[in-house]
């Protein structure tokens, strides 16, 4: 019934939600008030931490409609709840797009969110515009009924309540109307009236993107609140009933150090937030309103649907806006991490009747990225004609612009998903199990016994206070705090240090291509011009007196998108690199000469003179007088389009009455849009000779243009009748040179294990080029292109596997072609013996992870180029490798891969700036060699918490052991003995070993991911058993002894001499009688051992190689576990009379000290055995290593040589222990081992295979022909 009342919001999306209403109960209200009185208050705390209880015990249920609090929850795999108030406004309308001249007429005539609604202020709007605000206020205002809006606030976004679709929606702007581009043109385009404007304010709110900084008392609370403090603050009341007021103080020490730390990094990341989106976010604006007027405003009052004039001389973006007149250059590197100028141009208008007005779609800031200003970029300057304003309208404000949304996802970003973090709940579940045995054995002990009511009461809760120890947190916390500190020395930047821990698990590394393997800039090296047709010789330079004049050399110099700003060239490096490389001069008219011209005047660009000849030239090309006027004009440019993979311009050479259009691009893009004859023959074997060398090849093309086309019709041409019938003039030639650390990072990477994809928005040959060139894949690796076909004229889609290394070369007997209905069927046969690699593009990416999901779990696991991918197609591969249990680093530069580094495990960006600040690392170093180091000191730090994770249960167990032996008699650990162990022992051990740096080099071997591992359980299980044999031991021994009686201040077991026996008679009445009974031989003797136990498994636990140093190059913990072994050997065998008595430890003999010190060493003999050889030499490397990535489809490019270990005493441990048909836990390495014996994976481009629809319908399968 439930999940048929909730409710699905922002379906489909990152951030999809259930949600069901619920409306408050007075006497639930009521019975929980009583409830959380008589529970002390622990029940409200129990409501804030579990917000679906307290909902569910407060609220009845109800309909989503008529709720007055929402219960969210999250459709991820973390199922997070959240709780929401609904909240009611009073509007004229029920919608933002609600024409209020017709508030007072009927329902119907409220337009439906399908129908786009004019808000230009046109019809009824303009006749009464001209007439008194005032009156126009009264007259609309004065009789309309007031409408109920509901809503509720979730993340900085506001959700209001559609009737229509019977559900909670985000308004975002105008883009909810699913507005047309004509439609932006004819009726958004005139500006909003002040009513209209105030009347969208109310849905809208606000332009502001409010980072509000909590108070100190405000994050004070919500830290406090935390239940491991809270768990503290229980800890710490009972030690103080108990009048052990020192290690509570320094719990209460620790702990406010540990919150003023927390509360300083948290207050200070907020504060630096607010200043950075702050900056620059408030300026002064000017809007046009509906009767054509010009207003300033400050930007926070500005609506979807105003219209703003951008200033000739720029400003910074405070909202999201389409450009409907005019052209901007904008700095994104805000958004997109690229600090290249990008030209901005007007959003284009079909008219009606126009061939062309069927294209006409729906506005989206996605699709029509190159007309829209986003929120927080620079626009430099703008280019406008005479009497025309730059003009653009806003589309989204606030939140809901492409700033508000990564400012959202710094602000609330997914819990970290760690299997560390799950296992130590666990493994704080069992703790706690095990001290609800001890709390009850205690009662029941105390009660057979008889003992005080109140000392039942404190020694058993006393019981789980040992259990869990209150200092976890702290101690784990030390581990990633000295990791942090050593990122930072090799120059790693860490905003997220939880995330360092997971750095040890990364098992996959995605890299950009260009500036992150290769270098940032194209180095020209060469051309390779066509004629009649047909390819001429390759040659070295541009730079010729022959070919200043030629077309393919006016295609160079004009078909760019490069500007001066400040008297600087500035724009794409690619397009620098090529105007250098001829060397012509580029000119824009300055602002005075536009204004005195009826049209915009057009860039110019220029030859150098030393190439022009001195005299007229006689060219059939060419109608000039002197040659020395040569230049050309560009008159309109069609920007680069990462859809469409090609820029145009259309320009005009001096003299010249026709214009031209000039196309570069792509080669295949290129060359389809060129008249075949003008295409030579063997384009394609010559593009593929050079994309396999890893060039970067760039296509040109030209075409003259119809006299009928004048320049006023050039400004209003359609992009597709200009990129037309094309003539094909050459190809361009760029090198991108690796970086000099590529390589070797990769090999060390392979060496270890990791497996690295290449994620490039370059050519699919040159990406694959680079690959091998790097050594990312081995050269003796076969590579299967997967080329997917979307289904059209009725077929299903399919995908076409060729080889990389012949592609195109037999297309009959190297296709294998495998449909939609074949990927069900899979036979297991045979291994597949051979190493390949799958390389896809943008475009089959997306065909295959919509109708081949299962085919895509396949092709990942062996996927290591993708090339033509954009920024959302990266963040999908990243969750589709983590969809496989892969764990996935991503390394980059910043350049349209902040979403898939900040989807990733761990991403570390190469670039300092904004647009890095969603990724949890950024490296001052600008290459890759910044991956392994961060790999090295995850796995450090990972081993490190795992290692202080160990130790303190170890603690918790070993102090639980003694207490619990010493309750058997009515005994206790002494109040100082409790200090010493747990001040002087554990912290100063805990704090220091978590002090190794890591490993010099990474290991093939990868570290555990989780504490509910073999490993680790037989680690720690072994311990405690041992720990508990050796007090259990001398607790019984002791009771043996032939001096052994139940001891009193007049015992003495020690046979002093006489003086000294003389001594302590006179003193025995200064003997108080020990009410506690804490002195005693069994006390004594198990606190001798006790304490040398915490060091003996503090030194075993603190393991360096191979993850880290060793532990005798971590000085402060040697020197602390050194001077507590000599301390504790000299309280043993030199016992000291005010010593003894400040510890409560009493006289024995010489002979059981003896006796003890045996005991230790046999204590930590059976320790390091167990732990060094039985665990790690036997156990690890003959049973615990069967979920080896090297065993599940992956060989690395190195294999370090094994140990010689008989097979056959494998075989025998193994089955032993259980481990024989043992599934691999990842689902990569559970989908390798059935790839193995599938015969059929993987595709063979060996012959011809069609797909056909077999008999069985349930059961298809492949038929070949």
């Amino acid at each position: 019934m439930e999940q048929e009342n909730a409710k699905i919001l922002n379906r489909g999306e990152e951030d999809e939600m259930e949600l069901q209403g619920f409306r408050l109960s007075r006497w639930r209200l009521a019975v929980v008030g009583l409830a959380v009185l008589s529970t002390g208050g622990f029940l409200l705390l129990l409501l804030y931490w579990l917000p679906e209880w307290c909902v569910r015990s407060t609220c009845t249920r109800t309909t989503a409609q008529d709720a007055e609090v929402v219960l969210l929850r999250s459709t991820d795999e973390f199922r997070r709840w959240f709780l929401a108030k609904v909240r009611v406004i009073l509007a004229p309308g029920r919608s933002p797009f609600h024409i209020l001249d017709t508030q007072t007429t009927s329902p119907s005539s409220i337009p439906s969110p399908d129908t786009p609604t004019p808000a230009t202020g046109k019809g009824p709007r303009h006749q009464t515009s001209q007439a008194d605000p005032n009156q126009e206020l009264i007259h609309r205002y004065g009789e309309y009924q007031p409408t109920q809006i509901r809503y509720f606030t979730h993340h900085s976004a506001k959700y209001y309540w559609n009737g229509e679709a019977q559900n909670f929606e985000v308004l975002t702007g105008l883009e909810d109307l699913q507005v047309s581009c004509s439609a932006l043109h004819s009726e958004h385009s005139a500006g909003l009236s002040r009513n209209l404007q105030e009347y969208r304010r109310l849905f809208f709110g606000v332009n502001e993107i409010a980072v509000k900084v909590p108070s100190v008392f405000k994050l004070l609370i919500k830290e406090v609140l935390n239940p491991f403090y809270i768990f503290q603050l229980f800890s710490v009341i009972l030690w103080a009933f108990e009048e052990y007021y020192y290690y509570a103080a320094t719990i209460v020490f620790m702990s406010f150090i540990s919150i003023a730390t927390s509360l300083y990094t948290i207050k200070k990341q907020y504060i630096t937030l607010r200043d950075m989106v702050a900056a620059h976010s408030i300026v002064r604006m000017s809007i046009c309103r509906a009767n054509n007027e010009i207003e300033e405003v400050i930007s926070t009052d500005v609506v979807p649907g105003d219209v703003i004039v951008i200033p000739s001389n720029g400003t910074i973006m405070p909202c999201d806006a389409v450009l409907v007149t005019g052209t901007c250059i904008v700095n994104e590197s805000m958004l997109t991490g690229e600090s290249v100028p990008v030209t901005k141009t007007n959003l284009p208008n079909p008219v009606q009747g126009d061939r062309d007005a069927e294209k006409d779609s729906a506005f989206s800031t996605e699709e029509h990225k190159r007309h829209t200003l986003f929120c927080g970029t620079h626009v430099i300057q703008t280019r406008f004609y005479t009497g025309e304003l730059v003009k653009a309208v806003v589309v989204r404000t606030g939140f809901s612009t492409a700033k508000g949304q990564l400012v959202r996802s710094i602000l609330y970003p997914k819990p970290t998903d760690f299997k560390l973090y799950h296992d130590a709940y666990l493994f704080l579940l069992c703790l706690v199990g095990v001290a609800a045995i001890g709390f009850i054995y205690s009662i029941v002990l105390s009660v057979m016994k008889e003992v005080p009511i109140k000392e039942i009461i404190l020694e058993s809760l006393d019981i789980i206070t040992i259990t869990v120890p209150p200092a976890l947190p702290a101690a784990m916390t030390a581990g990633i705090v000295y990791a942090q500190r050593r990122l930072k020395q090799i120059g790693i930047f860490c905003i997220s240090p939880q995330r360092i821990n997971i750095c040890g698990q990364i098992n996959l590394v995605c890299f950009d291509k260009t500036g992150t393997l290769t270098e940032d800039g194209l180095d020209m090296w060469g051309i390779h011009r066509v004629e009649n047709g047909s390819f001429q010789l390759s040659e070295e330079s541009a730079y010729k007196e022959s070919l200043v004049k030629s077309q393919f050399v006016a295609c160079m110099a004009t078909c760019h998108s490069l500007t001066k700003i400040e008297g600087q060239l500035s724009g794409d490096p690619l397009d620098l690199k090529m105007l250098e490389a001829i060397s012509w001069t580029l000119e824009e008219a300055t602002e005075e000469e536009t204004a005195l011209h009826e049209r915009i005047m057009p860039t110019v660009v220029r030859p150098p003179k030393e190439l022009l000849p001195s005299e007229p030239a006689a060219s059939p090309e060419m109608d000039m007088e002197l040659s020395s006027m040569y230049e050309i004009g560009i008159v309109r440019q069609f920007p680069f389009s990462s859809a469409l993979q090609r820029m145009s311009v259309v320009a005009r050479r001096l003299g010249e009455k026709r214009m031209d259009a000039y196309l570069k691009g792509a080669p295949e893009v290129v060359a389809s849009l060129c008249k075949k004859e003008s295409v030579p023959e063997d384009f394609q074997e010559v593009l593929e000779e050079y994309t396999k060398k890893g060039f970067r090849v760039i296509a040109l093309a030209h075409r003259r243009l119809e006299s009928k086309l004048t320049w006023h019709r050039v400004q209003n041409v359609n992009r597709d009748h200009v990129e037309a019938n094309m003539e094909f003039l050459g190809l361009i030639i760029m090198q991108n040179k690796l970086k000099a650390e590529t390589p070797a990072v990769l090999q060390d990477l392979h060496r270890a294990n990791i497996r690295t994809v290449m994620v490039t928005g370059d050519n699919m040959l040159t990406a694959i080029s680079v690959a091998r060139d790097c050594g990312m894949i081995p050269p003796q690796d076969k590579i299967i292109i997967a080329d997917a076909l979307a289904p059209r004229d009725g077929q299903t889609a399919k995908i076409n596997w060729r080889y990389a290394d012949k592609p195109g070369k037999m297309p009959r007997l190297e296709e294998v072609v495998i449909s939609l209905e074949d990927i069900c069927h899979m036979d297991e046969a045979k291994s597949a013996q051979q190493q390949f690699h799958f390389a896809m593009s943008g475009k089959s990416f997306d065909i295959i992870m919509e109708h081949f999901p299962d085919m895509m779990q396949k092709l990942v696991l062996h996927g290591t180029v993708f090339a033509r991918m954009a920024p959302d197609q990266k963040t999908q591969l990243i969750e589709a490798l983590q969809g496989v249990d892969y764990y996935v680093g991503m390394c980059g530069d910043g350049a349209n891969d902040c979403g898939a580094l900040k989807r990733a495990h761990s991403g570390i960006s190469l670039s300092e700036l904004e647009a890095s600040v969603a990724s949890p690392f950024t490296s001052r170093t600008p290459n890759i060699s910044c991956v392994p180091n961060l790999i090295r000191e995850g796995r450090a730090a990972l081993i490190t918490s795992f290692c202080v994770f160990k130790f303190m249960a170890l603690y918790s167990m070993i102090q639980y052991i003694s207490v619990t032996l010493l309750y058997s008699i009515l005994s206790n650990l002494g109040d100082f003995q409790f200090l010493f162990i747990d001040i002087a022992i554990i912290l100063f051990l805990v704090f220091t070993m978590s002090l190794n740096p890591a490993w010099k080099e990474l290991v093939p071997r990868p570290p555990p991911s989780g504490l509910i591992s073999a490993p680790l359980l037989f680690s720690v299980l072994t311990q405690i058993l041992i720990c508990l044999a050796f007090q259990v031991l001398p607790f019984l021994w002791v009771q043996q002894q032939p001096w052994y009686e139940q001891w009193t201040p007049l015992s003495n077991a020690c046979n002093t001499s006489a003086s000294t026996s003389t001594h302590s008679m006179t003193n025995i009445s200064s003997f108080e009688v020990d009410p506690d009974y804490i002195s005693n031989y069994e006390n004594t003797s198990i606190f001798y051992v006790s304490s040398f136990q915490y060091i003996i498994v503090a030194i075993i636990f603190s393991k360096g190689k191979p993850f880290r140093q060793p532990s005798y190059k971590n000085w402060p913990f040697m020197l602390s576990a050194l001077t507590l072994y000599v301390f504790m050997l000299f309280v043993l065998f030199h016992p000291i009379e005010a010593m003894d008595d400040f510890f409560k430890i009493v006289c024995v003999p010489f002979s059981w000290r003896i006796k003890l010190f045996l005991i230790v060493l046999a204590n930590a003999a059976v320790s390091v055995f167990v732990e060094t050889f039985i665990l790690d030499v036997v156990l690890s490397k003959l049973v615990f290593s069967r979920d080896k990535q090297t065993s599940y489809g992956y060989a690395p490019a190195a294999m370090t040589q094994q140990v010689g270990i008989d097979h056959w005493g494998m075989k025998c441990l193994s089955w032993l222990c259980c481990q024989r048909n043992a599934a691999p836990k990842a689902r990569y390495m559970h989908l390798a081992q059935e790839l193995r014996v599938d015969p059929d994976w993987p595709p063979r481009p060996t012959t011809t295979t069609e797909a056909k629809p077999c008999p069985e319908k349930d059961y298809p399968m492949i038929c070949s022909s």
